[in-house]
């Protein structure tokens, strides 16, 4: 399989919209894998710096359903101005690389 892997990442004020993300994310079919890091963001915003804890997640994807992703991502995210950024995969191991390309391409299935 030829699709290029995307690690995608966005960051949330809270545990409990973390897990909401990543989970219809995944759920959803358009990331393979979420993974949750609690993290201390320092920034910029409305002309002060700012210092909070965050949550990151993680997600594993394709190029193929990064359109997809982000939409899903832009719809549901809390933030007014998400931070939503993609990253190359440069190498990863065959047999992961093609677990991931697999669960981001099977039918939804809905119960």
């Amino acid at each position: 399989m030829t699709q290029s892997l995307l690690l995608v990442l966005t960051t949330v004020a809270t545990r409990a919209d973390a897990d909401a993300l990543a989970r219809a994310m995944v759920e959803q079919r358009l990331a393979a894998c979420a993974q949750i890091s609690a993290i201390d963001s320092v920034y910029r915003w409305q002309g002060a710096v700012q210092s909070e804890g965050e949550f990151r997640v993680l997600f594993k994807t394709t190029v193929e359903r990064y359109p997809a992703l982000e939409a899903a991502l832009r719809s549901s995210h809390p933030y007014k101005l998400p931070a939503i950024v993609a990253l190359p995969v440069v190498q990863a191991l065959p047999a992961f690389a093609d677990w991931v390309i697999t669960e981001v391409n099977c039918p939804l299935v809905i119960e």
